[in-house]
């Protein structure tokens, strides 16, 4: 009940049969929460053990906020636009612009103004458009909890819940409040985030001492921890940034691994400033010496500037990657950090268990066996009764037992008495019940040989037998032989009781082993196929299970893995780290594991030089899924793998991550599109009129024109995020290399120079040009080239043999054809140009040819000599182990450490 305040009169129905106060709760509690007396705490939350109203939480939600660490993400529209005169490049700009109409150039002023408005709004649309388009896909992905509203538990958002709410928490949860527990069960929650404790710790009710640390507040919980196992109710105290987690996420942030993908964006950022830095102040001072007005130097120099850096860069980024993220989310694949998506084009290696990945995923009972091998009635009664009264984590195994349709036994006569949860030592689950007759059952169930370390008889048809190696040996052959046969198999095992209140873990001892459980999970149709296409794109595909190895062993000749390179679990475990890094090079099935092992092998599979893809849903896979390269999830996982994952998976299919995988290898190829294009002609000319600065009796262009250049060789850069992909680019793991870009933009740099200087000769020797004719001419020839490089670079083909989007073309036709016309246009004088005769604009066109055929010639070579990949680790250095297929006949951020049933 409620507690009534003196300013809450208002009254509603609070639930079946009472009427609840709408609470005012202020929000004051005592700090040291975790020490005072459940009744009290609950008085002073002004909320009830059965938890809050519907209106109340709402209240609660309108005055404390969200519970979430920072606001979300994205922010208004015109908080975007502001952002885009933050850019140090627009600064330059708009200081340029302030110098001119300090000096009494106003037109100039204005010109540059517009420019730099122009820019910033095209900027705005792609990075806003690309924000609300990822807010769309986080928000098909957002986290959800159970709380007790209105008396009954409810599935909420977990930003919604408050202060005064009662959240219910199983294993496989990630824990969304600070808060004290109010009734538990076996309850392990895993706390490393916060205390660096590699082992989970036990939570039950009662006291702490108000001094107490929060690794010693064994009755409290903590945003961001995770239940490893059992279940609890928990009174929330503290949500949002009033939480122990946000403290200290601050200093979490920092500790997030810098994907390679960000790393070669900072290495070219850092090329691109030492570069433009020598030129600006080279450029600057020679134009001074050479006594040229000072103004004109300092903006010919900043235009110089701003004309050599991709200001469009991040823009180009975020909308590729938003793009790529949205064609992902179409084919079933949630994107949770953008970042991840150049990780997923670099993936050669995949790691997975094979339960819904590699089988159908639609476990169900094949069969109920006694001790002997004959079908038994009693052994699926008592399954039943143990999969339907459990109240932990729920399992495909527990439901196809529940669901099968030859075992629909009446279990009214039954009467849950309490129950053991599944752990990952143990291995098992047990619920004790007690029949019609009043006489108390222990029933487990698990692993087979786990189930009979528990037991010391055997139940046949002749009664109770002790359990001796005869006994043992047989269980263990046909467990074996229906293993072989593809079957997963559970042991069954009950122990009779008189009368007892409860039963512990003690209790699993001289059990009777009652028989055998099978479950049928099939190949997946079309797995071989889907495995053809990965190793196709040079990504081989090793399975980490659980299971035991004739299981494995089973399904991988089945669907055509190597089923002759297997290591267990036990095998692992006598290895040195250097020894596993050994031995995971010649080995497909790893089997028999545990947890903490999968971690292990993903770490050897990383130091031996692969890009390593981790898929797994289990409270097991979440360590494995932050040491992995890409950590891959589906959206029905539990909390703590959901989390952890880089990538979601709306269905568990390897088709739909082998679509994933081409997107993102799309992605990043275009994203290196638009740096090779911008770098390549920026380069050659910046370099070109800085040296023209040097000789020529005037500047080569003016601070405007130059400014006006760059804006228009921007425009079709937008498009590149839609453009086409060439096959032969998503056939391979595609790497970020600073060394390659280098050598890339000084060669076409290079060759833009040397046209550049043909074109200056040709319009002083040759024509004679004016100051104003040579800087209109040498403008359209200037853009034109640019545009040209964007045809030719694109890809690795030849340009006539490769399609660009429409969008793309239209948009480089329209930009050329502007270019031509601008000198003819009526507003020409503002920026200083004057009409080309014909015969100039002939030979503009025929220099424009000229350097499309030796820039394709350059790039043949560039591509068949200069590109050359080295293997390594993918985060923070060059990662590209090549084409990985191990199976002959086949065509980083923020840890939290957690692990924990079944995977």
């Amino acid at each position: 009940m409620v507690t009534t305040t003196a300013d809450s009169p208002d009254r509603l129905d609070g639930g079946p049969g009472e009427e609840r106060p709408i609470s005012r709760f202020s929000g004051h509690v005592e700090a040291a929460y975790w020490s005072l007396a459940t009744d009290e705490l609950v008085g002073r939350l002004e909320t009830s053990t059965s938890g809050l109203l519907s209106v109340d939480a709402a209240i609660r939600l309108a005055k404390f906020g969200r519970n979430a660490l920072a606001p979300r993400a994205g922010g208004s529209a015109l908080s975007v636009f502001a952002r885009q005169f933050r850019s140090p490049l627009v600064l330059i700009l708009v200081f340029a612009a302030a110098v001119s109409a300090f000096v009494g150039e106003g037109h100039e002023a204005a010109i540059i103004g517009v420019i730099v408005l122009a820019s910033c709004a095209l900027s705005f649309t792609q990075e806003y458009g690309a924000s609300r388009a990822m807010e769309v896909l986080q928000q098909r992905i957002s986290r959800k909890s159970t709380v007790l509203r209105d008396s009954f538990e409810r599935t909420v958002d977990v930003e919604e819940i408050v202060p005064g709410d009662v959240v219910c928490l199983s294993a496989g949860n990630l824990i969304p409040v600070d808060g004290v527990i109010l009734e538990s069960r076996d309850f392990n929650v895993s706390e490393s985030v916060l205390t660096g404790e590699t082992f989970p710790v036990v939570k039950s009710t009662g006291r702490s001492a108000p001094e107490a640390g929060i690794a010693q507040r064994t009755n409290a919980v903590f945003t961001g921890t995770s239940v490893r196992s059992g279940t609890a109710k928990v009174l929330a105290v503290a949500t949002g940034a009033r939480t122990e987690f946000a403290s200290i996420a601050e200093a979490l942030e920092r500790r997030i691994p810098e994907t390679e993908f960000a790393r070669g964006i900072r290495m070219f950022g850092y090329l691109m400033t030492e570069i433009m830095l020598v030129i600006v102040i080279l450029v600057f001072f020679a134009n001074v010496m050479l006594n040229r007005p000072f103004v004109e130097s300092l903006l010919f120099s900043l235009a110089l500037a701003v004309g050599l850096t991709p200001e469009l860069l991040p823009a180009i980024i975020s909308v590729t990657l938003a793009r790529g993220a949205r064609t992902m989310a179409a084919g079933g694949v949630i994107v949770r950090r953008l970042e991840a998506i150049e990780n997923l084009g670099s993936m050669d290696l995949l790691c997975t268990d094979k339960t819904g990945t590699l089988t159908e995923g639609v476990i169900h009972l094949d069969g109920s066996f006694d001790v002997e091998g004959n079908a038994s009635t009693d052994v699926l009664l008592f399954a039943r009764l143990n999969a339907t009264l459990q109240t932990g984590l729920k399992n495909p195994l527990d439901e196809a037992i529940a669901g099968a349709p030859h075992g629909q036994e009446d279990l009214s006569g039954f009467t849950k008495i309490d129950e053991i949860p599944y752990d990952f030592v143990r291995k098992r689950l047990s619920v004790a019940v007690q029949d019609s007759k009043r006489e108390q059952i222990l029933i487990t169930k698990g692993a087979v040989q786990n189930v009979l370390d528990a037991c010391g008889f055997v139940q046949g048809s002749h009664g109770l037998t002790p359990l001796g190696a005869t006994e043992r040996k047989a269980i263990d052959e046909r467990f074996r032989r229906w293993s072989a046969q593809g079957y997963r198999v559970l042991g069954l095992a009950t122990r009779r009781f008189q009368s007892k209140a409860g039963v512990s873990r003690d209790d699993e001892t001289e059990m009777a082993f009652a028989g055998f459980l099978l479950f049928l999970d099939p190949a997946k149709q079309g797995v071989r196929e889907t495995l053809s296409a990965l190793a196709d794109r040079g990504i081989g595909v090793k399975v980490i299970s659980g299971d035991n190895r004739y299981v494995a062993a089973h399904l991988a000749e089945a669907v055509g893995l190597r089923a002759d390179r297997i290591m267990t679990g036990e095998d692992l475990s006598k290895l040195t780290k250097n020894g596993l890094l050994a031995g995971v090079r010649n080995t497909d099935l790893f089997v028999e594991i545990d947890p903490n092992q999968k971690e292990r092998i993903v770490e050897a599979l990383r130091r031996s030089g692969h890009v390593v893809g981790y898929l797994g849903d289990g409270i097991n896979d979440a360590p494995a899924l932050h040491e992995a390269d890409i950590g891959i999830s589906v959206d029905t996982a539990v909390d703590v793998a959901r989390e952890a994952a880089d990538i979601i998976l709306l269905k568990r299919d390897l088709c739909v991550l082998v679509r994933g995988v081409d997107d993102g290898r799309k992605t990043f190829a275009n994203t290196m599109k638009y740096i090779s294009i911008t770098t390549s002609a920026n380069f050659g000319n910046m370099i070109s009129m800085a040296v023209a600065s040097l000789y020529l009796p005037f500047l080569p262009l003016l601070a405007k024109q130059i400014l006006l250049n760059n804006f228009l060789s921007d425009i079709p850069a937008l498009a590149i995020a839609g453009d086409n992909v060439d096959v032969d680019q998503v056939r391979r793991p595609r790497h970020w290399d600073i060394h390659f870009v280098r050598r890339f933009m000084v060669s076409f740099g290079l060759v833009s120079s040397l046209f550049d200087f043909a074109t200056f000769a040709f319009l002083l020797l040759a024509v004679h040009a004016t100051a104003a004719t040579f800087q209109t001419a040498w403008f359209v020839e200037s853009v034109l080239t640019e545009l040209a490089i964007v045809l030719v670079v694109r890809t690795r083909r030849r340009l006539w043999r490769s399609r660009p989007s429409l969008l793309l073309a239209g948009l480089a036709v329209g930009v050329g054809v502007v270019a031509i016309a601008i000198p003819i246009a009526p507003f020409a004088g503002w920026f200083g140009f004057v009409p080309l005769a014909t015969p100039v604009l002939a030979g503009l066109l025929a220099i424009t040819a000229l350097y499309v055929l030796v820039s394709e010639l350059t790039k043949s070579w560039l591509f068949d000599h200069g590109s050359r990949t080295k293997p390594g680790r993918n985060r923070g250095l060059k990662s590209a182990p090549g084409r990985a297929n191990p199976h002959p006949g086949l065509s980083r951020r923020m840890r939290f450490d957690v692990d924990g049933p079944m995977s």
